[in-house]
């Protein structure tokens, strides 16, 4: 008994196309291997249409038939080329999509373009009975005038087709070529689209991306560099600076620990030494806060190091002690009276590395100034010492000994050497009196740690491990049974 299917052959191969034009459409894309798995099933079904009605698209339509049908039935036959053409580019994005992730639409244009040519071949072979040599001698003469008219668009196209296939960048890829840095968002036949920084759209032909240097900001991914360039008078002896940019990368507690940031001479004139500081940070969008922060370092240091400290005392009379003491947020309010008269009780100490200056639990019997050096602040944990912070030229240690004599929250230690000034409470407590604006001051420095040392913490703290299991189930149901009355 003849299906019902096939009854009208010609017929239902028109339904088969309506159909998968339809749910190819309206079907979400997100389900693409079911619409591939259905577009499979229909071109098989449109195949066995075509061969119930006496067609094959590997012959010519008979020529028995109607003028009508004999006109649909070479529509169907070229309709069955294009449609396993379309079906094959469809199957070949299924297949690359895990590769190219659903991105690379310039290898899938390409494969889509070669289907298409072979089927429009093949119907002008086998279906329209064309000579194929005619034909092909023909479109050879044309292609080589299309090619020689349109020269350094076909260049873009075989650079991206380059691009594609070696992949030194992908879309979302942040990178930078000939000196112009953006997010990679498209990657078409012709050209590269970057957005910029600054919001603008950046075009930049494949040719040209194809010939140049390309930096990859996004890949491996595991750390980005932070560069910056310093440019000091050439009086100031480079050991010495040196010395002071390091310190400086120490300070920065973002700064990976490996690899190891550094900080080189670049560029030596007759006035001035350039010198190029990098570290590396583990966040690409953390990079500008580094640099900001590295820059405000790198001023303390080198205003902390005995060359331009000597030069502030030649060109402005004042004591080592008052450079220190300007360097401090909390007593910058003091006038030339109170100041000299705080300078008499500092005293200079001096730190090795790995030295404990102040430990934790311990109520602080002076107030310590860092002159120069970098201190790692870290609070005891159950698994073991955590660094919360770090500290360097102008801050200050031991404040809760004078506010409400209490002990230290945490640990400083000595991550370079440095030296610190040191004023001890029987000398500072009675000045204190006097002053009491100061030790406001140093109560609000002392509330603004610990609210940052537990905010600190509180990214520590480790989550709650959520229990499951039978045991646990049993547990829970046995809590849930009320006892006897």
């Amino acid at each position: 008994m003849e299906s019902p299917l096939f009854a009208f052959p010609l017929a239902s191969a028109v339904l088969f196309v309506i159909i998968d034009l339809t749910l190819w459409q309206w079907v979400d894309a997100r389900h693409l291997r079911w619409k591939m798995l259905v577009r499979l099933v229909l071109f098989a079904l449109f195949s066995a249409s075509l061969m119930d009605g006496g067609l094959s698209p590997l012959f010519p339509v008979p020529e028995g038939f109607t003028p009508a049908r004999h006109t649909l039935a070479t529509l169907l036959a070229i309709v069955w080329w294009l449609f396993g053409a379309r079906t094959l580019t469809a199957l070949a994005v299924v297949i690359l999509e895990p590769r190219i992730g659903g991105k690379g639409h310039l290898l899938q244009d390409l494969m889509g373009a070669l289907f298409f040519l072979i089927a429009v071949v093949g119907a002008a072979a086998y279906i329209l009975d064309i000579p194929v040599k005619g034909l092909l001698a023909t479109s050879g003469a044309v292609a080589i005038i299309l090619g020689l008219a349109v020269q350094s668009t076909l260049g873009d196209v075989f650079s991206g087709i380059v691009l594609n296939a070696t992949k030194p960048f992908r879309v979302d890829d942040v990178i930078c070529v000939d000196d112009i840095e953006g997010k990679v968002i498209e990657i078409d036949w012709r050209s590269t689209y970057l957005l910029t920084s600054a919001g603008s759209m950046v075009v930049i032909p494949n040719a040209m991306a194809a010939k140049t240097r390309i930096v990859n900001l996004t890949r491996p991914g595991h750390f980005y560099a932070v560069t910056l360039t310093i440019e000091l008078p050439v009086r100031l002896r480079p050991s010495l600076v040196l010395d002071s940019l390091e310190k400086a990368l120490q300070g920065c507690r973002e700064l990976l620990a490996k690899p190891k940031g550094g900080a080189v001479v670049k560029n030596s004139g007759l006035r001035s030494v350039e010198y190029e500081v990098t570290g590396y940070v583990k966040s690409r969008d953390r990079r500008g806060a580094v640099r900001n922060q590295l820059y405000d370092l790198i001023y303390r240091q080198l205003a902390a190091s005995e060359p331009l400290r000597q030069e502030q005392l030649l060109s402005k009379p004042s004591s080592r002690q008052s450079a220190v003491l300007n360097s401090v947020g909390a007593l910058r309010m003091l006038n030339d009276e109170a100041r000299g008269g705080l300078e008499n009780f500092m005293h200079l100490k001096s730190f090795a590395v790995g030295t404990v200056v102040l430990h934790q639990g311990v109520v602080p019997d002076a107030l310590m100034i860092v002159e120069s050096g970098v201190m790692t602040v870290a609070v005891e944990r159950p698994e073991g010492w955590c660094e919360v912070g770090r500290m360097g030229p102008g801050e200050v240690m031991g404040e809760t000994g004078f506010i409400d004599h209490t002990p230290t929250l945490a640990r400083f230690t000595a991550m370079s050497e440095c030296m610190v000034y040191c004023i001890a409470r029987a000398d500072l407590d009675p000045w204190l009196d006097e002053h009491s604006e100061i030790r406001g001051a140093l109560a609000g420095l002392a509330r603004y740690r610990a609210q940052a040392r537990a905010t600190m913490l509180q990214q520590y703290k480790p989550a709650d491990q959520v229990q499951s299991g039978f045991l646990h189930w049993l547990r829970r149901r046995v809590s849930r049974v009320e006892p006897p009355q």
